[in-house]
C-alpha cells in the first residue's frame, strides 16, 4: 500500500484529505508543520507528500528544499490558499511535481496524487533499468591493461573526437564504446549500434540513412535511418571492415558534411552525431588490398583504441569468473559456485581464442550444467589442446615460462605412462632420478595427475 503524508496547519484540511485518500486505498499520515514533516520523512518512506506552502515555522518551500537535502525521493505536491505564479515557479524549480490551490477539488486532488505516484514509479523503474544496464556493461579487471584503458576512456569520453576501437572478437569493443558514451556529454541521448557484418549488403544503406515512402518496392512508409536516430548522441559502427565500398563512400560524405539524403529523397537531413567505430580485422591489410578506403580510415581513426586479448591480462580472469558466476547464478536462481584454485589456474593457462565472450559462455555453462557446488579443474569443459600456453605475455620471465611448459609436459608424460615414473622418464629420454628432481623442483603433485 502506497503511503502519503499530508502536511497542513489546518486540521480540517488534514482530516478531509486523510478520509478522501484512505477511501482511494492509500495509507495516510498527517502533520501540522514543516519541522514535523522533516522528522517523520526521515523515518518513513512516503510515495507522495501533499505540502502546504504557508506553514508556521519553516514554510512549505523551505521544507521542500530540506526534504531534498536529506535525500527524500517522495514526489511532492504543493498546496496553497493564495498561491502566486512566482511561488509556483519556485516550487517547480525545487522539484515539486504539481501545485494545487485551495479550496481543493476532490476529483483534481485524487487525480493529481495518482499521476504523481505513477510518475514516481516510472522514474524509479527507469533508474532500476539504467542501473541494470550499467551492470550489464560494467568493465571488469584491475590489470595494468584495464587500468590504462579506463584512464584513456576518461580522457577521451568528454570530447566529440571520433574513436576507432580495434581488437580481437570477444574482447569487449562494444563495452568500451558504451563506456565512452556513458561518460560523455551525450550520455542522455541515444546510443545507436549498427553491425555492418550482420546486415545484408542490400539493406545497409537503408539501415544507415533511412528511406521515404515509395523509395523502393516494399517501402510502404517513411523510416528514419541509424544516423538520424542517433542525432545528438552516439552512433556505434561495429565491424566497419565489412562495409562495401559504396557504403564507405556514403559514410565518408556524412562524416565530411554532417548531412545526408535518405533513400528516395532529395532533401538533406542534417545530424550531429559522434561516431565510434570498431573492427576485429586488420584495416591496414584491407587498405593495401583496396577493400577499405584510406580517407575513411583517417576520418574514423582520430583517437585509436586497442583492446587487449584476454590471454594478455590473465590476472583479470578470477575477477571475471566471479562476476559471471554471480550474474548467471542470480539469473538462474542458483547458489553461486565455488571455483577452486585448480580451476582458476587451468583457466589462466588457457589462451581463450574467443576472449571474454568465450569465458563468459564457459562460466554460464558450468552454472547451468554442474550440480556440484565446488568446481575444480576436472569440472571444466575440455579446452582445445593448442590453446594452452600459447601466449608468452602471461609469464613475467623466461624461467617462469620454461617452468610452466616443463610442468605441463611432465604431467602429460606421467599421465601417458599411467603414473609409472620410470616409464615416463623413458618416454622423455631422461634418467628417472633427474625426473624426480624436476618433479620436486616444479612442485608437481603426483596425486592430482589424471591417468
Amino acid at each position: 500500500m502506497q503511503k502519503i503524508l499530508v502536511v497542513d496547519d489546518e486540521a480540517g484540511i488534514r482530516n478531509s484529505l486523510r478520509a478522501i485518500l484512505e477511501d482511494e486505498g492509500y495509507e495516510v499520515e498527517t502533520v501540522a508543520s514543516g519541522e514535523e514533516c522533516l522528522k517523520i520523512a526521515e523515518k518513513s518512506n512516503f510515495a507522495c507528500i501533499l505540502l502546504d506552502v504557508w506553514l508556521p515555522g519553516i514554510d512549505g518551500l523551505e521544507t521542500l528544499k530540506l526534504l531534498r537535502d536529506q535525500g527524500s525521493d517522495a514526489v511532492v505536491i504543493m498546496i496553497s490558499g493564495h498561491g502566486t505564479i512566482e511561488t509556483a515557479v519556485m516550487a517547480t524549480k525545487l522539484g515539486a511535481f504539481d501545485f494545487i490551490e485551495k479550496p481543493l477539488s476532490i476529483e483534481k486532488t485524487v487525480l493529481t496524487v495518482r499521476n504523481a505516484i505513477r510518475t514516481r514509479e516510472l522514474e524509479l523503474r527507469n533508474a532500476e533499468l539504467a542501473e541494470a544496464l550499467n551492470q550489464e556493461y560494467v568493465m571488469i579487471g584491475n590489470s595494468v591493461a584495464m587500468r590504462a584503458l579506463r584512464k584513456q576512456i576518461a580522457i577521451v569520453a568528454p570530447t566529440d573526437g571520433r574513436v576507432l576501437i580495434q581488437g580481437e572478437s570477444g574482447t569487449g569493443k562494444e563495452l568500451v564504446a558504451r563506456a565512452i558514451h556513458n561518460q560523455s556529454r551525450r550520455k542522455e541521448k541515444a546510443f545507436i549500434e549498427v553491425n555492418s557484418a550482420a546486415i545484408p549488403e542490400e539493406l545497409v544503406e537503408s539501415e544507415l540513412f533511412g528511406y521515404v515512402k515509395g523509395a523502393f518496392s516494399g517501402a510502404t512508409q517513411t523510416k528514419k535511418g541509424k544516423f538520424e536516430l542517433a542525432d545528438g548522441g552516439t552512433l556505434f559502427l561495429d565491424e566497419i571492415g565489412d562495409m562495401s565500398p559504396r557504403v564507405q563512400a556514403k559514410v565518408l560524405r556524412v562524416l565530411e558534411e554532417s548531412r545526408f539524403e535518405p533513400l528516395g529523397s532529395n532533401t538533406l537531413v542534417k545530424v550531429d552525431v559522434r561516431i565510434i567505430s570498431a573492427t576485429n580485422k586488420n584495416l591496414d591489410e584491407l587498405m593495401e588490398s583496396g577493400s577499405f578506403r584510406h580517407d575513411l580510415f583517417y576520418r574514423l581513426n582520430v583517437i585509436p583504441f586497442q583492446i587487449p586479448p584476454l590471454r594478455e591480462r590473465i590476472e583479470d580472469i578470477p575477477l571475471l569468473v566471479d562476476h559471471f558466476n554471480r550474474k548467471f547464478s542470480l539469473a538462474y536462481g542458483k547458489k553461486p559456485k565455488e571455483f577452486t584454485e585448480s580451476a582458476i589456474q587451468a583457466m589462466q593457462e588457457y589462451s581463450w581464442p574467443g576472449n571474454v565472450r568465450e569465458l563468459k559462455n564457459t562460466v554460464e555453462r558450468i552454472v547451468i550444467m554442474k550440480t556440484k557446488q565446488k568446481i575444480t579443474a576436472d569440472d571444466l569443459p575440455e579446452f582445445e589442446s593448442d590453446g594452452f600456453l600459447s601466449s608468452s605475455s602471461r609469464f613475467p620471465s623466461f624461467k617462469e615460462a620454461m617452468d610452466a611448459f616443463q610442468r605441463r609436459f611432465i604431467e602429460q608424460k606421467i599421465a601417458e605412462a599411467d603414473g609409472n615414473i620410470s616409464k615416463a622418464a623413458e618416454l622423455m629420454g631422461i634418467d628417472r632420478s633427474h625426473l624426480y628432481r624436476r618433479i620436486k623442483a616444479l612442485g608437481i603433485n603426483l596425486d592430482k595427475i589424471k591417468f
